[in-house]
């Protein structure tokens, strides 16, 4: 199905045309992921992207989403778009980034070895403090304080997270607190961040690393866990408008080269994207699952704004224009030498 008035507005706008000719339910497909998965092998946004990356370049830099001021921004416009769809979308875990599929056989499963994972790498004991940068639903928290013993404290710039973590994680030692990351000074035995570094923005990129140092304790370990690509490119503009507002997708010397002096790479691991692939088009199942008891509050074009970001996501995954890292870094060393759970 192709209403007349798409072909007139992809040819304009480019992708963000297509995105909200889409939304406005003026073109149809099933299954966006194929479609996606071709135009991004036939590598089609690269001859019609070029305006719209001078402009997602230049608003960035006029006005950065990253920026203390417009930090919580992110918070209102994704992640508060209601605590009921978010469950209904994610698994029980309530995880929201790429699950590890390498011995799981569905999505809880998948979250779960990821969230292990994690714990591993950082070498948790019974006792520990855990500083929790983007702690989302409280996933980590759960998992790390139920499973490893240890306590947790977790920052995010979602209302509605804080909400439902302080509820998802009763009983637990586990806090949840609405705060920009450059405004702790505590200190902990260990730190994570997990699906929030996207959000950063470059130019602040050393503000995160120093927060980091400050608060981690000599020998302390931080696994940072984020979406990447080979070579920068920018942000798609109908995922930079309606999805991610000032995301950027870092490289690995985007992160190395602007990490804290202090901090000592240890270990990086590449996890494929097959993995986000997989948990995307699992995301994209439960919407579909669903839509019936979500669509009397959200509208159609909601629903459909998500649907096509879940499948074109999956496909550029799929196609490894994207990847998922995990990089831990310890405060000027670990006593021993380190040595990584995969």
């Amino acid at each position: 199905m192709c209403d007349e008035r798409a072909y007139s507005r992809m040819l304009r706008d480019g992708t963000m045309g297509f995105g909200e000719a889409f939304m406005e339910g003026w073109l149809g497909c099933e299954r966006f992921d194929l479609l996606a998965e071709r135009a991004f092998r036939a590598d089609l946004s690269s001859r019609f992207e070029v305006r719209a990356a001078l402009v997602t370049a230049l608003r960035a830099k006029l006005n950065p989403f990253g920026s203390r001021r417009r930090s919580f921004e992110i918070g209102d416009l994704h992640y508060d778009a209601g605590n009921d769809f978010f469950e209904s979308l994610l698994d029980p875990t309530m995880a929201y980034s790429c699950g590890y599929w390498e011995h799981a056989d569905g999505l809880e499963a998948a979250q779960r070895a990821k969230l292990d994972l994690i714990c591993r790498k950082l070498k948790l004991e019974p006792g520990m403090r855990v500083l929790d940068i983007g702690s989302g639903w409280g996933s980590f928290a759960r998992y790390a304080t139920e499973h490893y013993g240890v306590s947790v404290l977790g920052i995010t710039v979602s209302r509605q997270q804080i909400e439902f973590a302080g509820r998802f994680c009763a009983g637990l030692p586990a806090k949840f607190h609405y705060l920009d990351y450059r405004d702790l000074n505590e200190t902990f035995d260990r730190v994570v961040s997990v699906g929030m570094f996207e959000h950063v923005g470059r130019r602040y990129y050393p503000e995160f690393f120093a927060a980091c140092t400050r608060c981690l304790k000599p020998s302390g370990l931080l696994l940072l866990h984020t979406i990447g690509q080979q070579h920068e490119q920018p942000v798609n503009a109908w995922y930079d408008r309606y999805i991610a507002p000032g995301a950027e997708i870092p490289t690995i010397a985007n992160v190395v080269t602007t990490a804290d002096g202090a901090l000592l790479l240890e270990d990086l691991h590449t996890i494929y994207g097959s993995n986000y692939d997989k948990t995307l088009m699992a995301w994209a199942a439960n919407l579909e699952a669903g839509w019936d008891k979500l669509k009397a509050k959200y509208a159609q074009s909601f629903y459909r704004m998500w649907k096509l970001y879940l499948q074109g996501c999956a496909a550029g995954f799929r196609t490894d224009l994207l990847r998922v890292w995990q990089f831990v870094f310890s405060r000027g060393g670990y006593p021993g030498g380190y040595v990584s759970a995969r």
